[in-house]
């Protein structure tokens, strides 16, 4: 891939970002990152601001409020497409993902579409998860396979890197998601695009807080019996 953006959706995460941001590049020294904050009050903006001052590798995206996981995640893939970028990479800021991944992701790009950094492909490789977070887990994967019809094992996962070309054919305006349920509802929207998961350990965050609400998790279960009726109507388009 010739030019790949690594997109880090980020609030409240000043004790993170400093620290992350020089890993990715360490890794992945020929891309550049787009860090976008909903404002944080922490001043994480601030921090990628100043650390973008001194690294033309670095970029902030900083939006007047909080938006949600899924609309900033969109707002950093049609800066990548803008921009002409080949690939585009996405992580949390928390750690939870090894930047040191993200090289194997890319070169997937190779043969597929979207490369998935997945917790369940071939076993489950989680740290510092109870079981009950991880039962649910892998419920929530069950529900999203079961309705949408989705084949990757790992459905919510948000380690994943995309080819641009790829991205450029979704219809984003159909895809109404502003939270976590974004994910699962983008593969479906990539629709025939070719999905490879690409083993990796996933850690539980150590600092800062997770931003896993109430009306996340509410619309993580609606969504998906959208993407059933949308399944249905491609059935039936087929025919």
């Amino acid at each position: 891939m010739k030019r790949t953006l690594v997109i880090v959706v980020t609030y409240n995460e000043a004790a993170n970002i400093g620290r992350l941001i020089p890993e990715i590049l360490r890794h992945l020294p020929a891309a550049s990152v787009l860090v976008v904050d909903d404002s944080s009050p922490d001043g994480t903006g601030d921090l990628v601001r100043a650390m973008a001052a001194h690294d033309p590798r670095i970029e902030l995206l900083s939006r007047p409020a909080k938006s949600g996981y899924g609309s900033a995640t969109f707002a950093g893939i049609q800066h990548a497409v803008r921009h002409g970028y080949d690939a585009v990479a996405t992580l949390d800021a928390d750690f939870s993902h090894d930047p040191a991944d993200l090289p194997r992701l890319i070169e997937a790009l190779a043969t597929a579409d979207v490369a998935i950094g997945s917790r369940y492909v071939g076993g489950i490789r989680i740290l510092n998860w109870g079981v009950q977070r991880l039962l649910l887990s892998l419920a929530a994967n069950s529900y999203v396979r079961l309705l949408s019809g989705l084949a990757c094992v790992d459905c919510t996962s948000g380690f994943r890197a995309y080819r641009a070309e790829a991205l450029r054919k979704v219809e984003f305006d159909r895809i109404s998601s502003t939270g976590y349920a974004f994910l699962p509802e983008l593969l479906f929207a990539l629709n025939t695009g070719t999905v490879t998961e690409i083993p990796i350990c996933y850690t539980e965050r150590r600092v800062g807080q997770s931003k896993m609400g109430t009306g996340v998790i509410a619309e993580a279960m609606v969504r998906p019996w959208g993407l059933l009726l949308r399944r249905a109507f491609r059935a039936v388009s087929r025919r």
